[in-house]
């Protein structure tokens, strides 16, 4: 598990390789994560839209965008969590991930980014 925390927000990852299949004739490696995103903060926030960065070691990049997370903007109070699970294809059995997530303080009303850790996505059989 990797963990971060930016202003006051705590960004916690666990990851775990799904298995490889075939997809428009090609391997695919697919990978599982769930991110906990905990307020240790005074403030209430609420996650407004995502920013991922996705590498393989094939040096693909991949740069996910959009609103939200699995569909829902939650607001957290001080002391709250939210966990949601996602997860991505690789075209290698190596790869990390990395990002943000843009949320607002209901407070002052202002945007800040919270930094999301990069971790490592890896199939097991690959491994020495």
């Amino acid at each position: 598990m990797v963990q971060q925390i930016t202003r006051g927000i705590k960004v916690s990852v666990e990851t775990n390789f799904e298995g490889t299949f075939y997809k428009n004739y090609k391997m695919h490696f697919a990978f599982g994560y769930k991110v906990t995103i905990e307020n240790q903060g005074k403030e209430s926030v609420q996650l407004t839209s995502r920013h991922w960065e996705i590498f393989d070691s094939l040096n693909n990049k991949e740069i996910i965008e959009g609103e939200g997370v699995i569909g829902k903007k939650p607001v957290l109070k001080p002391g709250e969590k939210h966990s949601y699970n996602s997860g991505c294809l690789l075209a290698s059995p190596y790869g990390s991930m990395n990002g943000y997530y843009n949320m607002v303080s209901f407070n002052s009303s202002k945007s800040f980014r919270v930094s999301i850790p990069a971790f490592k996505l890896s199939a097991p059989f690959a491994l020495n």
